[in-house]
């Protein structure tokens, strides 16, 4: 028995430590940390029976992804170069010959010099690619397999593409109006809300369809119910520079005056409005995480900003002005200038000195870089057609299948598509903390109401003295002049209108008098 007890005491710091693993994990799964305080205030006992069931479910899923981590065995693999070498002079021709086949199928270059440049965009799995070249060519297909889905040409200027909920429906901004197109190339809609259009981006959680353009507003379109949400006038002039946060789903504008501004449809003001450059806004970029993002300005600059505290980590200087940026699921930011690419790794944990690798496309200015989800793969799109490269460690090597299959078939695609209908998110869901939504007021109804009446005696003591806007007529010059003289201030212009208006006072009665007859009775007045 003291044997036993011996081991049991060697094992019980293992145990311990493998106990304060899980609790870490489990909190880093928790959106809500569960308090069981707040609960116990709670009258109604179906509410309170509800909130506890749904912290109960939220705590057995997060101890389920902690350990589901045990079974997560892949790891991202980066490049590591070997004594003087740097990665960044590591080219594509290079990297081919150390390759796999399957890996090196994922370097190619599609020559289409005739339509570019080129704007690019990947579904959500990281399957199928969409192109659209500026002067009007078209195509969406399966870039691992070469599947053609559509090829067309709209006879007119394509300013940006986008998929939306999934490869089967896409937009397009044309020259006047967004177009929304069916897999088979199709055109389904034509959006007339939408006009002028620069930029396009899809909210899959709330299936919006947000554009903004050379007029300045801000538009969402509900893709499922066809209906215009929300029209927001930046009041910044036109713009070409969006992005959206996809933890939050809020939407980032880069204006021609050197700010960011950040926007949800349920409000009508922007949320946030920060001052980021000294030229106007090229490009943007945010984290998967939300909690980082990158932005270029004319001023040859290049900033990574903290957006919890909105505070800026980093700057740097680019040879030429960042025309694109884009961050990869495992934290790579790409940057693109005139010819050249270059992916940066840890950039936003400390200054690097040099990129993680580098390509240029000869002779080709570049439009629009992307990485692929879920591989380590950087889509390009420039002035003479369309690169895939491959870039060690930018993809995410174990994701959640029911999220986003990349190997989904045609029944999980319809089942998802039905699935994330029917758990749509309303727009005004949207805000700039989405974990304060579900969390319990602490405060007590008296509370509440004296914090509000405190509020309003605020608002009233600081509430300057203004006249009441009054119906039409009754705010002439006259009106005002009458009110004026009611005050204790006595000015020379104030005793001339006073004297002016006596004066025409008396030529009235003296004109109306004029045509009076005369009567005995005027000579006792």
């Amino acid at each position: 028995m003291a044997k036993n007890n011996g081991k049991n005491k060697k094992t019980a710091p293992k145990v311990v430590a493998e106990e304060e693993q899980h609790v870490k994990n489990e909190e880093k799964y928790l959106r809500v940390q569960s308090d069981a305080a707040s609960t116990k205030k709670i009258a109604d006992k179906k509410l309170k029976a509800k909130i506890t069931r749904q912290e109960n479910q939220s705590l057995s899923a997060a101890r389920a992804a902690a350990r589901a981590e045990l079974l997560l065995q892949e790891e991202g693999g980066f490049l590591e170069a070997e004594g003087m070498e740097k990665t960044f002079k590591f080219r594509q021709d290079q990297i081919f010959d150390s390759l796999d086949v399957n890996s090196a199928s994922k370097i190619f270059s599609l020559d289409l010099p005739q339509y570019g440049p080129y704007a690019i965009d990947y579904t959500r799995n990281g399957r199928h690619l969409l192109i659209g070249g500026h002067k009007g060519h078209i195509a969406g297909f399966d870039w691992q397999t070469g599947g053609l889905h559509f090829e067309t040409h709209v006879q007119e200027t394509v300013r940006d593409v986008t998929w939306l909920h999934n490869e089967t429906m896409l937009a397009v901004a044309q020259k006047k109006y967004v177009y929304i197109y069916d897999k088979s190339g199709l055109e389904v809609h034509r959006l007339t809300h939408h006009t002028y259009v620069d930029k396009l981006e899809f909210l899959p959680y709330h299936y919006l369809l947000s554009s903004i353009g050379s007029n300045g507003y801000l538009k969402y379109q509900d893709t499922s119910t066809g209906q215009l949400v929300a029209e927001k006038r930046t009041g910044l002039g036109p713009c070409n520079t969006m992005t959206q946060n996809r933890f939050n789903a809020v939407i980032h504008l880069g204006h021609q005056n050197g700010t960011v501004t950040l926007w949800s449809p349920s409000m009508s003001s922007s949320l946030v409005k920060m001052q980021c450059h000294r030229g106007p806004v090229k490009a943007m970029a945010v984290d998967k995480g939300g909690h980082y993002m990158a932005t270029s300005g004319a001023d040859g600059q290049l900033k990574i900003w903290d957006i919890r505290t909105y505070g800026c980590l980093q700057e740097y200087y680019t040879p030429r002005t960042a025309t694109s940026l884009d961050i990869s699921d495992t934290g790579l930011l790409s940057v693109s200038f005139n010819t050249s690419v270059q992916v940066w790794k840890d950039a936003f944990r400390t200054k690097q000195q040099s990129p993680y690798m580098s390509h240029i496309e000869n002779g080709s200015v570049i439009n629009e870089v992307k990485f692929v989800p879920f591989e380590d793969v950087l889509g390009v799109g420039h002035q003479k057609g369309i690169s895939s490269l491959v870039i060690p460690g930018a993809g995410e090597a174990n994701f959640d299948a029911l999220e986003a299959n990349p190997f989904q078939t045609k029944k999980q695609r319809q089942e998802t598509e039905v699935h994330t209908l029917l758990d749509k998110l309303q727009p005004d869901m949207i805000v700039l903390d989405p974990t304060q939504i579900g969390k319990i007021n602490k405060l007590t109804k008296a509370e509440v109401l004296k914090k509000r009446e405190e509020e309003l005696e605020a608002k009233s003591d600081n509430k300057p003295g203004k006249d009441k806007k009054r119906m039409r007529g009754r705010n002439s010059a006259l009106k005002r002049h009458m009110r004026k003289k009611n005050k204790n201030v006595i000015d020379h212009k104030m005793a001339d209108m006073d004297e002016k208006i006596a004066a025409d006072k008396a030529n009235e009665e003296k004109e109306k008098n004029k045509d009076k007859p005369f009567t005995t009775l005027d000579i006792f007045e």
